[in-house]
């Protein structure tokens, strides 16, 4: 058996992304490229680890053997690098750190870059997922830190409190629903709304909610970010869901209204999620420590 560690990565990237082309491009490697490196792993040990088919792949029970094997042996593989960064000049550890819509738009910029200013020897894998995808990922070691809503199941993982992160209804002032003290989220599905990109986290979350009560939302047309809803909302584009945060920025202009949800997955609360926070490797510590300062 001879596998190395871009075998390994290209394997976890196959896996992640359910095809091999997909995984290639993610591993910077042609697709005959990276056909060739997977059967000869398969060939080296007479054992087929994934399963093709038309929509894709997906790992056979000893692949799926194998992908645990990779993810602990990845994982040592980066923690000796940053523990030994410390030591070398011009060499780099990462962090890989998972977060929902909210966190990554609204509180990370500024505390990544001003601990990546502190950290030279360091990089950091940042990564926009649903929260229950994040919690899955760190259940199989795919990353060392996440930041999700408390909403997702956290068994077998440990958590800190990270912020609170309360969920709004915004329109525009003219709206049927303007003068309204309160409202729930089942109300609002009979209008149209602006939605973020389809594939961001709080996207995929509200949908989800939607389905929960019976009914689709009516996106009329999606933005990549909270500024571009916001600013489609004022001029009359329909309803969205954005966080508090995202509006307090925008306070002064007063270009439309806001209802708290009643529901209680908009009143929610961010998570700093790990495995083990005491068996972090140093530099995701540090990251810790400087995420959960006041």
């Amino acid at each position: 058996m001879h596998f190395d560690l871009t075998d390994l990565r290209l394997y976890l990237s196959i896996l992640d992304s359910g095809n091999i082309t997909a995984g290639a491009a993610r591993s910077h490697l042609s697709l005959a490229a990276a056909s060739a490196r997977i059967r000869a792993m398969e060939s080296s040990l007479g054992i087929d680890f994934l399963e093709r088919g038309r929509r894709g792949v997906s790992p056979t029970p000893a692949g799926k053997a194998l992908a645990q094997h990779a993810r602990l042996l990845l994982q040592q593989a980066e923690r000796m690098q940053q523990d030994l960064a410390e030591y070398a000049n011009g060499v780099k550890g990462q962090v890989r750190l998972l977060c929902n819509t909210t966190a990554i738009t609204e509180y990370l910029p500024e505390l990544l870059a001003d601990f990546l200013r502190s950290h030279p020897n360091l990089d950091i894998d940042l990564q926009e997922l649903p929260s229950a995808r994040i919690t899955h990922a760190l259940r199989q070691g795919a990353a060392d830190l996440g930041i999700i809503s408390d909403a997702v199941d956290t068994e077998a993982l440990q958590t800190r409190p990270f912020r609170d992160d309360p969920l709004v209804l915004i329109m525009p002032r003219d709206h049927p629903l303007a003068e309204a003290r309160s409202v729930s989220f089942s109300d609002t599905l009979v209008y149209d709304y602006v939605g973020l990109n389809a594939n961001s986290a709080l996207a995929v979350y509200l949908e989800e909610q939607a389905l929960h009560v019976g009914v689709r939302m009516q996106i009329r047309i999606r933005a990549d970010g909270f500024d571009g809803v916001m600013r489609m909302v004022a001029r009359g584009a329909g309803l969205a869901i954005v966080p508090l945060a995202a509006v307090e920025r925008r306070s002064r202009e007063k270009a439309f209204k806001s209802l708290v949800l009643q529901e209680p997955w908009a009143r929610r609360k961010l998570l700093l999620c790990a495995r083990d926070f005491a068996a972090l490797p140093g530099y995701a510590k540090a990251l810790l420590h400087a995420l959960t300062l006041p």
